[in-house]
């Protein structure tokens, strides 16, 4: 099964590929919006999307570190670079103006669910601190929720939840 994002809503649909040949055009009507639009079955000329690549090879590429987005019925696998400062975490939707979204259907996931503060300690190694914004389901390390106003320090493979959307902190290798 593959899926298309209308382009005007960004609603997404599911269609069987196999039924349909190499350089076959389709035509969709998003059901949200009644936009109509075509595409063509193929090798597409855009950069592939992130469940096809190799994600983790750029799990590292502003040097800061990533989350892996675990895959689950509601979305792929993704690897989402960190910057360092504030890292805002939640559902990717059209305008939604956080900085760190992945695309997902968990309805459990708030659109700013919560956060990664990227800083540096006294010695210079990078520090990641993880809390809530105060989202509906809550943001979990563990089995322990993050209680609202509570910062808590998160190293290299530690496991947090977000509704029902498991995510893994990957550090960097610094010396």
């Amino acid at each position: 099964m593959k899926r298309v994002r209308c382009p005007k809503c960004d609603n997404f649909i599911i269609f069987d590929e196999t039924k349909y040949s190499e350089g076959s055009s389709l035509v969709f009507q998003c059901p949200n919006c009644n936009k109509q639009f075509g595409i063509r079955i193929g090798v597409s000329k855009l950069r592939d999307r992130q469940k096809d690549e190799n994600p983790d090879e750029q799990a590292n590429e502003k040097g800061f570190g990533s989350i892996v987005v675990i895959e689950n019925v509601f979305h792929y696998k993704q690897v989402i670079p960190l910057q360092l400062g504030e890292n805002v975490i939640g559902r990717y939707q059209k305008g939604n103006p956080i900085n760190t979204p992945f695309e997902t259907v968990d309805p459990s996931v708030d659109l700013n669910h919560c956060t990664i503060s990227v800083s540096r300690d006294k010695k210079g190694q990078l520090r990641y601190t993880l809390s809530d914004n105060n989202s509906n389901t809550g943001t979990f390390v563990g089995d322990v929720e993050l209680k609202p106003r509570e910062k808590r320090i998160i190293e290299d493979g530690t496991l947090f939840t977000l509704g029902a959307t498991s995510i893994i902190l990957r550090a960097t290798d610094e010396e």
